[in-house]
């Protein structure tokens, strides 16, 4: 069976996020989505909240499923008996940054990284654009799933609530 890692913070997940999923669906047996568990990072939701929004998000795909990790990525891989990592790119500057992370995953522990460009429709999208357009009350619906966009405005008008309580 042919496995692949999808991996990242997806707060929240995107379309460009799914377009990259949708596609290695096709490519391979099963695409495991591994939510990034980062104590450092701050994120607009939970790493359980996540997971449940790209459940909901890639119901449609037999093949995938989601999982969270905390550590090194291809610790994750050998445990779970995965060979390959995909990576969607959106520009040059993704590219540089991949790059290095492909040849040390490599090294580490053999693992390939497979890149794939975005769609162009998705090239500029990234979950933090999104938020910054949400919290000016942008529209943000063809960028995001529709339960995942209600999501995103009940979580910014909590946290705006919650930033004016502490003033």
């Amino acid at each position: 069976m042919k496995r692949v890692v999808c991996p990242g913070s997806f707060d929240p997940i995107t379309f460009g996020h799914l377009d990259i999923i949708e596609r290695a669906s096709k490519l391979f047996d099963e695409v495991v989505i591994a939510v990034l568990v980062n104590k450092t990072k701050t994120t607009t939701f939970t790493v359980a909240e996540r997971i449940e929004m790209i459940e909901e998000s890639t119901k449609m795909f037999s093949n995938v499923k989601v999982d969270s990790w905390s550590g090194l990525l291809v610790d994750y891989c050998k445990a779970n008996e995965i060979n390959a990592i995909v990576k969607g790119l959106r520009a040059v500057t993704d590219f540089d940054y991949e790059l290095q992370m492909s040849q040390i995953n490599l090294q580490l522990q053999g693992i390939e990284t497979l890149f794939m460009s975005t769609a162009p429709s998705h090239s500029f999208l990234s979950s933090s654009i999104v938020k910054e357009v949400a919290s000016h009350g942008g529209d943000v619906s063809s960028y995001l799933p529709k339960p995942v966009v209600e999501r995103l405005h009940t979580r910014l008008e909590l946290l705006a609530a919650q930033a004016v309580n502490k003033k």
